[in-house]
């Protein structure tokens, strides 16, 4: 489902998505059961099945080159500044390797923020407001500016027995034959039956 307003470029949606109002996907591919909320902005992007994302997300938001006398975008959109000048293909394919990797079953709280080459572990948290630069392990919770853990989701030796099982990969009628257990079932008894 795509809602009025979005931008959809160089994208894929896997199967079950919805793209909030007013957002905008460049570069982007978003798997199954993912979601993003109103107006997010996500670019050069990742996202894993059953991703969870607020409104006001920016996932891999372009960055300016540092390292040059200016930052302003008229170096590599020069072409929209003059007739005779092209635009820094080089400057765009570099900032479009640098991809942002969302995992699996992830939540990415209100106005939260992935800088670009990030990657996200599959059941990772990010809480409202905070400004991702660094890695995040499988199934922790980061918080604040710039974020840091503040707590695991799962201990490490569920967290890997989740993963191993990979139950975001099962199919639509197991998952729907499964939603029982999915609601009632605690971690522990969930692993007990299904593996992992």
């Amino acid at each position: 489902m795509v809602r009025p307003g979005v931008s959809l470029i160089n994208t894929h949606l896997g199967r079950f998505t919805e793209i909030g109002e007013g957002s905008r996907l460049l570069t982007t591919d978003v798997g199954d059961y993912s979601y993003c909320d109103r107006y997010c902005d996500l670019a050069n992007a990742t996202i894993g099945k059953f991703s969870n994302i607020a409104a006001f997300v920016r996932v891999g938001a372009p960055d300016h080159p540092l390292d040059r006398a200016s930052l302003h975008h008229f170096m590599y959109r020069s072409s929209q500044y003059w007739r005779d000048a092209e635009d820094d293909e080089e400057w765009f394919t570099t900032r479009g390797e640098r991809r942002t990797t969302i995992g699996h079953d992830t939540w990415l709280g209100h106005a939260a923020q992935v800088k670009p080459g990030v990657v996200l572990g599959d059941g990772a948290v990010v809480a409202a407001g905070a400004v991702v630069t660094k890695h995040v392990d499988p199934y922790h919770i980061v918080a604040g500016v710039p974020a840091k853990v503040i707590r695991v989701r799962q201990p490490k030796h569920i967290a890997e027995r989740l993963q191993q099982l990979a139950w975001w990969n099962w199919p639509h009628a197991t998952l729907r034959k499964r939603l029982t257990d999915f609601r009632s079932l605690d971690v522990h008894t969930f692993l007990e039956r299904y593996g992992g």
